[in-house]
């Protein structure tokens, strides 16, 4: 049994729900006899320190909030060698439903407890490094979408968000290139993900697996804006890569670039990354091959 956690909690995290889900499920952690300290995201800086010192003890890093939250914490302890473990309390949380954890506080509690350890990749873009997935297009813009909405219900954030984005959305030349083989395509979307899941469910990428050393690379090319929202229901169970639009790859290492009128946004975990590059400097995406510690 692991006995000893610091949970780091991002209060802003499902529109201010986290703060209040760590509380049941750090008291069931102490009455087991464990040693829980909780801190309340006090920046990133801060937040390295405090991951550096747990780690050093031997403590559990434990995220509190969403993916963003995660994948802000998840390269400091892969470059430390910690262990990483979620207690999901943000709008989207799919790397937590990737990983098949429980979304109940006593569920939440024997995870942390039975302290069982699994090794993950992650995904290297640009100069730091990505839980889930990186995405470029519609589902960015979408991202931008949900990050403005306020006054929306949480359960109605992300589907809102991708009709807009859908029904507002301009196609990209898409550069891609995985493990030295060149496409090009007039995309709404590329996915690289290292998780299957995006957006509050949506399976994305249906085939992908957290630990096989590779990513998975979804292309959905440029249709008409209603055909895309019509196959928008199909992403949820992932029978949108039967479509003929889509194209499935899977590499480990991929650049990524886009020519086109209009700046086409990236994002990656629910946080916006800014646009791609143009394909004299195409970014570099590649999978850290079991990079990072957690118990799941």
């Amino acid at each position: 049994m692991t006995d000893s956690f610091v949970f780091l909690v991002n209060p802003a995290s499902g529109g201010g729900a986290a703060p209040g889900a760590v509380v049941p499920v750090a008291r069931r952690l102490r009455d087991a006899g464990a040693r829980v300290e909780v801190t309340y995201s006090p920046g990133p800086e801060a937040s390295r320190e405090l991951v550096g010192s747990a780690v050093e003890r031997g403590d559990v890093v434990v995220s509190v909030g969403g993916d963003g939250m995660l994948a802000s914490l998840a390269g400091e302890v892969s470059r430390l060698g910690g262990t990483l473990a979620i207690v999901p309390a943000g709008r989207g949380n799919d790397f937590a439903r990737m990983l098949g954890l429980p979304d109940d506080a006593a569920g939440q509690a024997a995870t942390l407890l039975a302290g069982r350890r699994r090794s993950v990749d992650l995904i290297s873009y640009a100069d730091r490094l990505v839980v889930g997935s990186v995405y470029a297009g519609v589902d960015a813009r979408a991202g931008d979408f949900v990050d403005a909405s306020r006054y929306v219900p949480m359960f109605a954030q992300y589907p809102i968000a991708a009709l807009r984005s859908l029904a507002t959305y301009t196609p990209a030349r898409c550069h891609v290139t995985i493990d030295g083989v060149d496409h090009e395509f007039d995309a709404a979307t590329v996915v690289v993900a290292n998780s299957g899941y995006y957006g509050k469910g949506m399976k994305i990428a249906p085939a992908a697996v957290v630990d096989d050393g590779l990513l998975d690379v979804v292309v959905i090319e440029a249709a008409s804006k209603w055909a895309l929202i019509r196959a928008l229901p199909s992403v949820y169970d992932g029978s949108h890569v039967e479509r003929s639009e889509v194209h499935v790859f899977t590499g480990r290492t991929i650049t990524l670039a886009a020519s086109s009128r209009r700046s086409v946004p990236v994002g990656a975990d629910g946080e916006p990354l800014g646009v791609l590059p143009t394909p004299d400097a195409p970014v570099q995406i590649s999978v850290r091959p079991a990079a990072l510690t957690v118990i799941a």
